[in-house]
């Protein structure tokens, strides 16, 4: 909630502004913190009439926070305290939603608080593993190598992402786009064409037969399967929103040929670049796979790191842990074996980030040169299909008269 206050200083210097705070009473030990004389406070009013359409309010993006970051980072670099840098960012930022944060942030800071508690009072928008590495930094005095650890970090898993899903994109927007062609065709054009080969008394192919059974479908029963396909979305989503759900789609993501490959290398990268990164901020290694089981996206891969972050506390290596794991290839434990015996597991799990990122950006360009082919190939043949049921009934009249 968001407070109006008054406040004196101790030179008798009136004050006003606005804090953010959970209640009232934490919105006056906020600002006695820092030395104020609460005089009035009050709940900020909504203000009336005005609808808020919270759907077009532009959230905090994953690119928000890596130049948020790297810009933390540069500043600690150049000896800003704390709070000026976030101050600094709080008027640099274009973000109306990060700049709120940005402002609360600044105000917890200033109330004495630690950065990383500050962030973890803004759980939508600082992940715990994002929230735990500062805390990390905090503790051991790197934190400008923290921010900059975690910009290179984030900065790789948004490319990795934004390619992964804009490689899915173009095709399907295609496809969307020849479904409804279909559609439309299957409405208006087959039905008058209908009409006319039935009337010519000759006798109809079987693919056009199921041609015009298509269209029949969609005239009569159309509103039937709109519905049944906005159940079974719904379903879909609903299942998704829970455990069991959640896990089978998860599930389905890494066993559904050609896309469990992209998937597989998806999740070994983060993993690897997580653990590393962590490990590198001086995060022990059992907490490093907590917080990865926390991120990395998918429950199969949550529940396989559980059970190694178990497998540790009980006395096995890292190594002997994935090696009892299918989804794990035998070269990814292979190499942290090694890494363990050399004493450079840091740079060993480094390398297998940045070598299951390049076979991760190797897949998807593979998938998408195949998939245009391919998909024009499909909808060549579902065209030519199409056309060939109902065009060649019509040559046969026309060659008959």
């Amino acid at each position: 909630m968001l407070y109006q206050y008054e406040t004196i200083t101790n030179t008798g210097e009136k004050k006003n502004g606005s804090i953010d705070a959970s209640s009232k009473d934490s919105a006056i030990s906020a600002l006695q913190r820092r030395g104020l004389i609460v005089s009035a406070i009050k709940e900020e009013e909504t203000k009336k009439g005005i609808l808020k359409l919270s759907f077009f309010d532009k959230g905090v993006s994953m690119k928000d926070i890596v130049i948020m970051s790297r810009q933390i980072s540069t500043l600690f670099e150049a000896q800003v305290s704390a709070l000026k840098a976030f101050n600094l960012l709080a008027t640099n930022t274009e973000n109306p939603a990060l700049v709120k944060i940005l402002n609360v942030i600044c105000s917890d800071i200033e109330a004495g608080v630690s950065i990383s508690e500050a962030l973890s009072r803004h759980p939508d928008v600082f992940a715990i593993f994002y929230v735990n590495m500062v805390k990390a930094g905090e503790e051991s005095g790197k934190l400008t190598q923290t921010f900059s650890y975690l910009a290179d970090y984030l900065d790789r898993q948004y490319q990795l992402t934004s390619k992964t899903k804009n490689a899915l994109i173009y095709p399907g927007f295609v496809i969307g786009v020849f479904l409804i062609v279909m559609v439309l065709m299957f409405v208006f054009i087959v039905p008058r064409l209908s009409v006319i080969i039935k009337e010519s008394g000759q006798v109809i192919p079987w693919s056009t037969k199921i041609v015009f059974a298509l269209s029949d479908l969609l005239i009569n029963y159309g509103i039937f399967v709109v519905i049944g396909l906005a159940i079974f979305v719904f379903y879909i989503f609903r299942l998704s929103k829970t455990e069991s759900g959640q896990k089978y789609l998860d599930r389905i993501k890494i066993s559904t040929p050609i896309l469990k490959n992209i998937y597989i290398k998806l999740y070994l990268s983060r993993i690897a670049d997580n653990m590393d990164t962590m490990l590198s901020s001086g995060i022990t290694i059992i907490r490093a796979i907590e917080l990865t089981s926390v991120v990395v996206g998918n429950r199969v891969f949550e529940d396989l790191l559980k059970d190694v972050g178990e497998k540790i506390k009980s006395g096995s290596s890292l190594s002997e842990a994935f090696s009892l794991h299918p989804e794990i290839p035998p070269i990814m434990s292979g190499m942290i074996h090694v890494g363990e015996e050399t004493g450079s597991l840091g740079s060993i799990l480094k390398t297998l980030g940045k070598f299951y990122a390049r076979e991760v950006n190797e897949a998807v360009d593979t998938m998408v040169s195949l998939i245009e082919p391919l998909m024009i190939v499909a909808l060549g043949l579902g065209v030519g299909l199409l056309l060939t049921s109902v065009l060649m009934p019509i040559y046969n009249i026309a060659g008959g008269v």
